[in-house]
């Protein structure tokens, strides 16, 4: 009794102890050692039924007062925070929108604990390129404004943006290549012209 009270206590403080707020099963299977599964999984749900952490998706595990941005980032991986929500954080979108806007392999849309993700689709060598991400330590990967612009406009051609004052004119260029496409240097040309 005492030995399981034990490991079940060395679950919860790894958890704790990690700076992280979002992991998945195999995160904290690397991170307490414990290498049965089903085990493992029951002492989860313990966890959970009892309040010390949140499931907030099938096989997603939370701390409370999880970090919205990090759980974006591991719904889908691989996948980055950008579009309307960089956009709106940097003052270029005016127009207050709660849910946060991601880039990954698919397009879908998911709600959990009152928060909406916006996943939306794009090319897979534009994903995996990490020119104008920014890699957080707390697992969360978000564009800067300017790889956010060029992620919108590749994204929807005929979207308006309020306030294109804060965009740095030479990192959009700079980025630019990384599209591959005459249609997007054309549309960001009209709009930031040299």
């Amino acid at each position: 009794m005492f030995s399981s009270q034990t490991i079940k206590s060395g679950v919860i403080l790894s958890i704790y102890q990690d700076t992280r707020t979002i992991f998945r099963l195999g995160d904290i299977a690397m991170l307490t050692g414990d290498t049965n599964f089903q085990s493992l999984n029951r002492k989860l749900n313990y966890y959970v039924r009892t309040g010390k952490l949140q499931n907030p998706r099938k096989g997603i595990y939370a701390k409370p007062g999880f970090n919205q941005e990090e759980l974006a980032c591991t719904l889908y991986t691989p996948s980055y925070i950008s579009l309307e929500y960089v956009l709106q954080k940097a003052g270029i979108v005016f127009q207050f929108d709660s849910s946060i806007s991601v880039v990954s392999y698919l397009s879908r849309s998911i709600e959990a604990e009152n928060q909406t993700y916006l996943y939306r689709k794009i090319k897979g060598e534009i994903l995996v390129n990490t020119s104008g991400i920014i890699r957080q330590n707390n697992q969360v990967n978000i564009a800067t404004a300017e790889r956010a612009f060029l992620d919108l406009l590749y994204l929807n051609a005929d979207y308006y943006f309020d306030n294109l004052s804060p965009l740095n004119k030479d990192l959009v260029y700079k980025l630019l290549p990384t599209y591959q496409s005459k249609a997007l240097t054309r549309r960001v040309n009209k709009l930031l012209p040299r």
